[in-house]
């Protein structure tokens, strides 16, 4: 079975020949450089083979040469630490899936280029990041973090340019190639398009929480402008791209540790509206599944997300709350909405042998795996202090796993 069709399997309702993985292919599901590092290193001491992630008659064995080629980062932005995988590692880590990235304008990149060292990242909404230690990058930069009232979020004059054509001029012959190959499922991942995510980065997040309490006009004006913004976007990057895709990933993170960010009743009345109106406003065009991140105990909201279009979920946060009991997970969701992650980046995959690995793969996929309806991941970004060999173990657990 070839790996667009594993996937379109589970997207359908039915049971693929395994999981599919989804790993490397967003920030959500992406590998920090360090790590990404550690496993090329591995990889070019014993270079892969044909995995069976592609259709049977396309021979996909990774040459050294592939293994070499320069580092990447994804979206072209060092200071986000996600790496871009090289096609052999993708293959080699058994992902079924395939990306298509869009850009910050050709003019930020350029100018976030030629800045001076340990500058300042700025993007193109004016929020940005700052260097806290050598290498590493906070998001720090909240250029409306003082705005309280709707005219300061009307009047700033630092709006980004949506229709910059160079943001996604790329992106309709990326997804054509790949669709027409018809090896990998296709997933369109613009960056951050959704309005609360964004709103932390204007505002920063605590700033903005305690906001949508203290000033709700304000709030709701700095969401909508998100929105329409995001609309935007996604009408170029959709308009000659659309039929292409069979996921587009957008997400807000909605939980913490143990519970919602927000009560329902806010979420419901502040956000969930317009949460509804870009799955809708995606799915006029294109049939691609709606791949939503959010991380988090987001159990309260389950049903929320299935009736405003939510096709998939990730990460499924195994260690925050109630999204620890995977039965009762399985049991809600089952058939309504299919699950992608689970597999623990706090304790299992930084501090595990590359055995208990194997072992928690095998225990979530004989959970959320029974009758289709899964996808693995790990909870998030492979962060940079997590063993190579234990990421091996990931996917080589899924791959070997059978019995769905």
């Amino acid at each position: 079975m070839c790996s667009r069709t594993r996937v379109l399997d589970v997207l359908n309702g039915r049971v693929p020949d395994r999981v599919p993985i989804v790993l490397g292919v967003s920030n959500a599901t992406g590998l920090k450089m360090q790590v990404y590092r550690r496993l090329k290193q591995i990889l070019q001491e014993a270079p892969p083979v044909s995995n069976g992630a592609t259709c049977s008659t396309t021979t996909c064995s990774a040459s050294s040469e592939e293994l070499t080629r320069p580092e990447e980062y994804m979206y072209t932005w060092p200071e986000l630490g996600t790496a871009s995988p090289d096609e052999a590692t993708l293959i080699r880590l058994g992902t079924d899936v395939r990306s298509v990235f869009d850009l910050e304008p050709a003019h930020v990149l350029a100018r976030n280029r030629s800045r001076e060292p340990h500058a300042q990242y700025i993007d193109s909404w004016g929020s940005g990041s700052s260097e806290v230690e050598p290498g590493n990058w906070f998001p720090n930069v909240h250029p409306l973090k003082d705005a309280t009232t709707v005219e300061e979020i009307m009047n700033y004059s630092g709006w980004p340019d949506m229709n910059d054509p160079t943001r996604v001029a790329h992106v309709a012959a990326q997804a054509k190639l790949l669709h027409d190959q018809g090896q990998y499922a296709v997933m369109g991942v613009p960056w951050l398009m959704f309005p609360l995510e964004r709103a932390f980065a204007m505002q920063g997040t605590d700033t903005f929480l305690a906001n949508m309490a203290t000033y709700p006009d304000m709030c709701r004006a700095l969401l909508r402008r998100n929105t329409d913004l995001c609309e935007c976007l996604f009408e170029n990057f959709l308009r000659d791209a659309g039929q292409y895709f069979d996921l587009i990933k957008i997400g807000d993170d909605l939980g913490t540790q143990t519970s919602l960010l927000m009560s329902p009743r806010m979420y419901r009345s502040m956000l969930k509206p317009l949460h509804a109106e870009l799955i809708k406003f995606i799915k006029a065009r294109t049939s691609a599944k709606i791949f939503f991140h959010t991380d988090g105990d987001i159990f309260p909201l389950l049903e929320d997300l299935i009736e405003i279009g939510v096709d998939v979920l990730n990460p499924i946060q195994t260690s925050a709350g109630k999204m620890s009991d995977l039965v009762e997970l399985k049991r809600r969701c089952n058939k309504r909405i299919v699950l992608c992650g689970a597999i623990d980046t706090q304790h299992v995959l930084p501090h595990g042998t590359p055995e208990e690995v194997r072992s928690e793969v095998q225990r979530v996929i004989a959970i959320l795996g029974k009758d289709g309806g899964y996808m693995l991941s790990s909870v998030h970004s492979v962060m940079n202090e997590v063993p190579a060999e234990n990421v091996l173990a990931m996917v080589d657990a899924c791959q070997d796993y059978r019995g769905l």
